[in-house]
């Protein structure tokens, strides 16, 4: 019988926080090696031009500067680079890390620099000549797919990256005996992920043998990937993450500044080092979101929901990243969210444009897929005069449904969506808020309130899917000294995940989360792993972990027994003491096992001496975090200013490992979210020049721009690993933006609003009161 657990599931402090706040971290750019020397990367100004002359000679003269690189140097050292995930008929022309013929994006990379020190380089660069000659530049991704517009690569004809569809029941049936059909058309505007420390890498080769620091999510498997790029075998790469600053998804791959760095440092034979600047970031580091869908709700006359039809055009940008294809084809698994629709299908197709590539930020599709289902029931609710909430609850999967199969194929394991709607709605105080609105409009003020039901796919690792092996490594060591040392495949950034998996092992083997050392992020250490993303960290690498400390700990028993001379069978463990059933004082502890274990000379006759053992989890299934958010607004006619006025998050993510990690993940998330519907835009203008460059004009949010959140949970235990949890990483991205929205349009329902693209800024939302005062023939708020 297990002990009770003493750690998981308790508000244990991060243990990686000390070192960190006595400013004792090492990033990428902290490292400093004998000869290095410092790259920069001279990008186009243009979306897209031919290259018709391209002269680094003055650059390459000045004192200081070690080489200028440009695509000719690259070819027959290199290939393009492999992507990650992408559906069979994925067109991906082949290109290397500098621009050979000609830019397909502002930013696309043209020379690579390297020189003594960054103001060197910097000041070379400016001397690179290049020639350009512009051309028509497809920009919109839905424009990009008409015919005559301009061809991004003449290897993927009418812009088409790859098309992807499913289907599900009788759908044009369930359309046809509809009372209504709701019809919308929802915009995922593109977005930065803004990680507090940009991308950067160090090389330095040692004969034929790379070392590799780089701010990554997934230390694997951008060893797998340089090796593929460069043709080096695996074994001759180790590649270390050092301390990350955020990643959100967009520091998963491998990057064309990476591939240069790595080949510059082969070619000078000394350490060569990037790092991103801020400016740079936005315009290369690939964005989020980007897609525009248009969705079809067929409803009874009852609020029953019949059949859901939805097509798409995602943005993908002016290449292919290794995650680039996949966030279209997530959010297609997951947009009948909660609810119960007999028949739905799913079509998206993936547009070239002359952008900057697109991938995966937090939620990865699965906010896509939350916003158009959300947005799709609050206006059913309202076109058939139903209340939102009780339309909801009229379609949630049922709690005896579970596990539950959706349309697009994918299993809900376990869920109680009425139970969470109820709690959210009790904390807002449903009822009682209506009446307060109803007041408010009398009195000329806009109140809204906005529900968010959402669903999100987490635990992302199931080989079975055969889309993405991605199942996870962990090692439990136990030292002679009684202390403990834990491997893991993934790569903590930021989450906490050290001290998570420190509570695992401590409840496992009854030592303290501070007997336990986390080791990640090291190639060399750590001999396999898939990385961090796709909130599978706790949850896939933590079932790693837990399955090898209990490895050690039945090991540890039957080395006790020995001693002991007792039957295993008969040995309790508690405490990380075992000793004989009903003799308390007869007993051995952990760390006396673990000398015993070394040494080797008391084991049990066939024993090998050690004491540690390594598994690999490869999930059965996904798990299916839910939660129900509720958004309280306040809007301004004279300015069209949203206050948030109050935020209410109940989320069900299973077993809670850590609720104050827990709490930070949610905090994060929402904040983003949050910053999705009201402020963060990526704004390129008509020549495909980038106009939110900087944080001067990309909006990501303020202290004042937000309010403490109210957030609670229930607990549903997922069966699809023994630690019963489900993940929290995305939860907040995935269930905030149209919670948001859906609260402002309920907002201005006095002034007939139904829609609003996000992000909701002020001039927007005040043009729809002086659009309507207008129409009614009335004066409209001042122009602010």
């Amino acid at each position: 019988m297990s002990p009770a657990p003493r750690f998981v599931g308790s508000e244990v402090k991060r243990l990686e926080d000390p070192r960190l706040l006595r400013g004792q971290a090492q990033y990428v750019d902290d490292l400093t090696l004998s000869g290095l020397v410092h790259g920069l990367v001279l990008r186009s100004p243009h979306a897209h031009a031919r290259i018709v002359r391209l002269d680094a000679g003055r650059a390459a003269e000045q004192p200081g500067v070690c080489a200028v690189f440009t695509a000719r140097d690259l070819e027959g050292h290199m290939q393009p680079k492999p992507l990650i995930l992408a559906p069979p008929n994925t067109k991906n022309p082949p290109r290397l890390a500098l621009a050979q013929d000609r830019v397909r994006c502002v930013g696309d990379p043209v020379a690579f620099v390297v020189a003594l020190d960054r103001a060197i380089a910097r000041d070379a660069a400016e001397l690179i000549e290049v020639e350009y000659d512009p051309l028509p530049a497809a920009l919109d991704p839905e424009a990009a797919l008409a015919p005559g517009a301009p061809q991004v690569y003449p290897e993927a004809p009418g812009n088409i990256a790859y098309e992807h569809a499913w289907s599900s029941g009788d759908v044009d049936a369930a359309f046809g005996r509809a009372h209504r059909v709701v019809r919308l058309r929802l915009v995922n505007q593109r977005l930065a992920a803004v990680p507090l420390e940009p991308r950067g890498s160090v090389a330095q080769w040692q004969a034929d043998s790379l070392t590799f620091w780089t701010s990554t999510q997934g230390a694997h498997k951008t060893r797998s990937l340089l090796a593929e790029t460069l043709g080096v075998p695996e074994h001759a790469i180790r590649v270390i993450a050092p301390d990350v600053g955020g990643g959100f998804g967009v520091k998963f791959g491998l990057y064309d500044e990476e591939v240069l760095t790595a080949f510059a440092a082969r070619r000078l034979g000394r350490p060569v080092k990037w790092i991103e600047t801020r400016s740079e970031s936005m315009v290369a580091t690939f964005h989020g979101r980007g897609i525009v869908h248009v969705g079809e709700l067929a409803v009874a006359s009852d609020g029953t929901f019949l059949g859901l039809r939805v097509t798409g055009v995602g943005d993908m940008g002016a290449h292919l990243e290794g995650f680039t294809c996949l966030p279209p084809i997530l959010c297609g698994r997951l947009v009948t969210g909660a609810y119960r629709i007999p028949a739905a299908s799913y079509a998206v197709r993936a547009a070239f444009t002359h952008k900057a590539p697109t991938g995966p930020y937090r939620g990865a599709g699965r906010p896509e897929a939350a916003y158009l289902i959300e947005r799709l029931v609050d206006t059913a609710a309202r076109e058939l005069s139903i209340d939102p909430v009780e339309i909801r609850k009229k379609n949630f999967v049922r709690d005896g449904d579970f596990p539950f199969k959706s349309p697009s194929g994918l299993t809900y394991d376990s869920g109680r969506y009425a139970l969470t709607l109820e709690r959210a709605l009790a904390i807002l105080g449903y009822e009682a808020f209506r009446q307060e609105q109803a007041r408010a409009w009398t009195e000329g003020r806009y109140l809204g309130v906005g529900l968010s039901t959402f669903v999100e796919t987490a635990s992302t690792g199931p080989s079975r899917t055969g889309a993405l092996a991605a199942h996870e490594y962990g090692s439990v060591r136990v030292e002679a000294s009684g202390r403990v040392t834990a491997l893991t495949g993934t790569s903590p950034h930021g989450q906490g995940t050290a001290t998570t998996l420190a509570q695992i092992v401590a409840d496992a083997l009854g030592v303290t989360p501070e007997d336990v050392t986390v080791l990640h992020g090291d190639t060399a250490i750590v001999p396999m792993g898939f990385g961090t993303g796709g909130s599978r960290a706790a949850t896939v690498g933590g079932t790693a972990i837990l399955q090898a400390a209990l490895t050690v700990r039945e090991k540890a028993m039957r080395i006790a027994a020995h001693l002991l001379e007792a039957a295993a069978a008969d040995l309790e463990f508690d405490a990380g003491r075992f000793h004989v059933r009903g003799l308390a004082e007869k007993g051995i502890t952990l760390a006396e096992i673990a000398r015993v274990a070394h040494r080797g000379a008391q084991l049990p006759p066939g024993m090998d001496p050690g004491l540690e053992a390594a598994r690999v989890w490869d999930p059965p299934d996904f798990t299916i975090p839910f939660g129900v958010y509720v958004a309280v607004v306040e809007v301004a006619p004279e300015t069209g200013e949203v206050k948030l006025r109050r935020f209410i998050g109940v989320d069900d993510v299973g077993n809670v490992l850590n609720p104050m990690l827990l709490e930070g993940q949610l905090h994060g998330g929402i904040a983003q979210g949050v910053a999705q519907a009201l402020l963060e835009e990526i704004v390129y203008d008509e020549t495909g020049q980038l106009l939110s460059g900087s944080l001067m004009d990309y909006a990501v949010p303020k202290a004042d721009d937000l309010l403490a959140f109210e957030l609670d949970r229930t607990v549903t235990p997922t069966p699809v690993n023994p630690l019963g949890a489900k993940g929290v990483g995305e939860a907040g991205c995935v269930g905030a933006p149209q919670a948001v929205v859906n609260a402002v349009v309920d907002a201005l329902r006095p002034l007939g609003v139904s829609h609003i693209d996000m992000p909701l800024r002020p001039e927007k939302v005040w043009r729809l009161f002086s659009g309507s005062a207008a129409s009614r023939g009335r004066p409209g708020p001042r122009d602010p």
